[in-house]
C-alpha cells in the first residue's frame, strides 16, 4: 500500500502514517534492524513529513555509528539523510517569523541533526572508511555536507552498489528532483566536512592510502573525498603536503622512475584502483592535469589504448586535451587503429572522433586508418564494423535473439562508434553512409532488424549533415519493405525515423503513407505496428488527407502556399488596376463634392 500509494487522498495518507508512527514508537531501531521491516521503515521515510523525519532522526541519534555498520539499517539511514538534505536549505531560506508554531518550537533544526551525526562519527571514521555498510552511509553524509547534489549521474556510482535494492513509492517523483541541484547549505557544514575530511586523512600515511586505493569498500570513498578535495580548494590542495592528493602522488612532478610514477602506472592498469586514476586527470586543476598527462601518460598512450582497464583512464584524458595536444595524440593512435578494432577497443576511436569534431582538428589520417582498419569494400566495411552475418536471427524468437546480441558488448560498442561517425560531415559520414547504400535489400532488412546495429540506420536517416543524393536513394528502398518493418519491434523504429528523414521530400512521404494504409489490418495486429499507425498520423491520413499533407510539406494544416497567397495578390492587384481605368475612361477628372456639401445642397464640382 506503501509503495504504490494507494490513499484516497493526502489527508488519507497523512492519518495512516500518523498511525503508524504511533504504533511504532519505541521500536524505530528494532524494525531499522530488520531485514522485511527495514524496507517498511525506508518507505516510511520517504513519505513522511519534516516533522516526522526529524523526530525519527532524534530517535536514531547516539546510535548512528550501530546502524551504519548494519547490513539493512544502514539502508535506513542513507534514506534519512537524503530525505532530511533538502529541508536544510529549506530552513535557511525559510524566515523564524514565516514558520508555524509547531515547527518554531521544533527540538533541534535539520541543521543541528546532521552535526550530531557528524560528531557521532568522529574518531571511528578510520575504520568506517572500510566498513562494507557504513562506508555507503559515510559517502551519502559527505555528499549532504557539502551542497552537492545527491541524485546525480557522477555521483550515484560512488554513493550505493549495483546490488543496491532501490526502494520507492510512486507519488514522490518532485522530492526526487529536489535532489538533482545544488544545495544551499550552512557555513557550520562546510566546517564538519573540513573536519572530517581531515580526521579520515590525517593519520593515514602514504603507504596506507595507497593501500586503500585498491581496497573494493574504500576506493569509491577515496574517489569522493579527492572529487570533493578539487572542487572547494583544488590549486591550493594540489600543493598541499597533508591533502589527499598530495600524499598519493608526493613527488612533484611525478616523473618516470619517481615512487610517484611506479604507482600511478599500477594503478592504471589495476580494475579498482583505474577508477582513482580518472578521477585524477578528471578532477585535477588545469596546470596538474598538463603535469600528469605529460609525464605519465602521453608517453604510453598506444599501450593505454590496448588495455581494457587503462582505456578508460585515456578517454578522460583525452576529453579534456586542447586541439594541439589532441592532434598529436591522434597521428599517434592512428597507426594502432587496426590493432583496437581487432581487440574492441572501440570506445577510444569513439571519443578520438568525438573529440576532433568538438575541438577541429582535420580528421583526415584517422578517416584512412579507419578505413584500412575495416576494409575498402563498402559491404564487407559495415559488416565487419557492426559485426553483421554472425548468426541468423530471423527466425529466432525475440528472447533467444535478445540472449544472444547481448551477449557480445563489443557490438553495441561498434555501433556506437559508426553513430559518432555519422556526426562528422563527408569523411568518416560517407565510410557509413556508402556501406548502407551498398547493401542488398535483404541486407538492409537485417541491418534494420539488428537490436544494436539499427541505431546506425537510424540516425543515418535523421542525421543533420546527410545529404539529398543519400536520402532520394535510400528512402524508395526502404519505402518497400515499410509494413515488414513497422511490425518487427526493433526495426519499427527505423519507419519512425523515415518521418524525419523524408522532410523535404513530400512525394516519398505520401507514397509510405500509401503503404501503411493499403496494410491497416496487419499492422493493427501488432503492437508495434499500432505505434507507427500513431507516429505516422494515420488516422489524419485517411480522413483529413489535405491537412496530413500541408504537414508532411512543413506547413501548418490551413495556412494557404506561397504560390496560393501570390495567385491572391496577382489577381487583387488585377482586380484594384481594372476598377481605376473602368472609373476614368472617357471622363476628365473624377466628380468631387466638397466636405461640407450634403444632399440638395452639393455642388458638382471637377478637381
Amino acid at each position: 500500500m506503501l509503495e504504490l500509494d494507494q490513499f484516497n487522498d493526502a489527508k488519507e495518507r497523512a492519518l495512516f502514517l500518523a498511525n503508524v508512527y504511533k504504533e511504532a514508537n519505541g521500536k524505530e531501531l528494532k524494525i531499522a534492524n530488520s531485514q522485511s521491516c527495514s524496507r517498511l521503515m525506508e518507505r516510511l521515510i520517504l513519505m513522511s513529513t519534516p516533522k516526522q523525519l526529524k523526530a525519527l532522526f532524534q530517535k536514531f541519534s547516539g546510535h548512528f555509528l550501530h546502524l551504519a555498520q548494519h547490513r539493512f539499517a544502514s539502508h535506513c539511514c542513507e534514506t534519512l539523510f537524503t530525505r532530511l538534505a533538502p529541508i536544510v536549505s529549506e530552513e535557511i531560506t525559510t524566515s523564524a517569523e514565516s514558520l508555524s508554531g509547531d515547527e518554531a518550537n521544533a527540538i533541534a533544526t535539520a541543521e543541528e541533526l546532521f552535526l550530531t551525526v557528524s560528531r557521532e562519527f568522529e574518531g571511528y571514521l578510520g575504520y568506517l572508511m572500510t566498513d562494507q555498510f557504513a562506508s555507503h552511509t559515510l559517502r551519502v553524509l559527505l555528499i549532504v555536507l557539502s551542497g552537492r547534489p545527491i541524485v546525480d549521474a557522477h555521483t550515484t556510482s560512488l554513493l550505493q552498489s549495483r546490488k543496491k535494492e532501490n526502494i520507492t513509492v510512486n507519488s514522490l517523483e518532485s522530492s526526487r528532483s529536489a535532489n538533482t541541484s545544488i544545495r544551499t547549505v550552512p557555513d557550520s557544514f562546510q566546517q564538519a566536512l573540513d573536519n572530517m575530511m581531515k580526521s579520515m586523512v590525517v593519520n593515514l600515511d602514504t603507504t596506507s592510502i595507497r593501500a586503500l586505493a585498491s581496497h573494493p569498500v574504500a576506493n569509491p570513498l577515496l574517489q569522493l573525498l579527492l572529487n570533493l578535495e578539487f572542487g572547494r580548494s583544488g590549486k591550493s590542495k594540489a600543493k598541499d603536503a597533508n591533502s589527499l592528493f598530495r600524499k598519493l602522488l608526493p613527488d612533484d612532478p611525478p616523473e618516470e622512475g619517481t615512487d610517484s610514477a611506479s604507482f600511478f602506472n599500477a594503478m592504471l592498469y589495476d580494475p579498482i584502483g583505474s577508477r582513482l586514476c580518472e578521477v585524477l586527470i578528471t578532477n585535477s586543476p588545469g596546470r596538474t592535469f598538463k603535469i600528469l598527462y605529460q609525464t605519465l601518460i602521453s608517453e604510453k598512450l598506444q599501450s593505454l589504448a590496448k588495455s581494457e582497464t587503462a582505456s578508460y583512464v585515456l578517454i578522460k584524458a583525452l576529453e579534456r586535451l586542447s586541439k594541439e595536444d589532441l592532434e598529436q595524440a591522434m597521428h599517434k593512435l592512428c597507426p594502432q587503429i587496426e590493432v583496437l578494432v581487432e581487440r574492441s577497443r572501440t570506445s577510444v576511436v569513439k571519443c578520438l572522433v568525438e573529440r576532433c569534431a568538438v575541438r577541429g582538428v582535420d580528421i583526415g589520417p584517422l578517416a584512412i586508418a579507419l578505413k584500412d582498419a575495416y576494409g575498402q569494400n563498402p559491404t564487407e566495411r559495415l559488416h565487419k564494423m557492426l559485426k553483421m552475418g554472425t548468426f541468423n536471427s530471423e527466425s529466432m524468437s525475440e528472447d533467444r535473439r535478445k540472449q544472444i546480441e547481448g551477449f557480445d558488448p563489443g557490438k553495441a560498442h561498434t555501433s556506437l562508434l559508426a553513430q559518432s561517425m555519422l556526426d562528422f560531415p563527408s569523411t568518416l559520414q560517407d565510410l557509413i553512409m556508402d556501406g548502407i547504400l551498398s547493401l542488398d535489400n535483404t541486407s538492409l532488412q537485417r541491418l534494420a532488424k539488428d537490436r544494436s546495429a539499427t541505431h546506425v540506420l537510424q540516425k543515418s536517416l535523421a542525421c543533420a549533415g546527410n545529404t539529398i543524393r543519400y536520402r532520394r536513394m535510400i528512402m524508395p528502398r526502404l519505402a518497400i519493405m515499410t509494413v515488414d518493418l513497422a511490425t518487427d519491434p526493433v526495426a519499427s523504429h527505423v519507419v519512425d525515423a523515415l518521418w524525419k528523414g523524408t522532410d523535404g521530400l513530400p512525394f516519398i512521404r505520401e507514397k509510405i503513407a500509401e503503404h501503411l494504409i493499403q496494410n491497416e489490418a496487419v499492422l493493427r495486429e501488432s503492437l508495434s505496428g499500432r505505434a507507427v499507425w500513431r507516429n505516422w498520423q494515420m488516422d489524419t491520413y485517411k480522413t483529413k488527407r489535405f491537412d496530413w499533407m500541408a504537414e508532411a510539406k512543413g506547413r501548418v494544416p490551413g495556412t494557404k502556399t506561397g504560390i496560393e497567397l501570390a495567385r491572391e495578390r496577382f489577381a487583387s492587384q488585377k482586380q484594384d488596376s481594372k476598377s481605376k481605368s473602368s472609373g476614368t475612361k472617357g471622363r476628365g477628372k473624377p466628380i468631387s463634392f466638397p466636405n461640407n456639401a450634403t444632399g440638395a445642397n452639393a455642388v458638382l464640382t471637377t478637381g
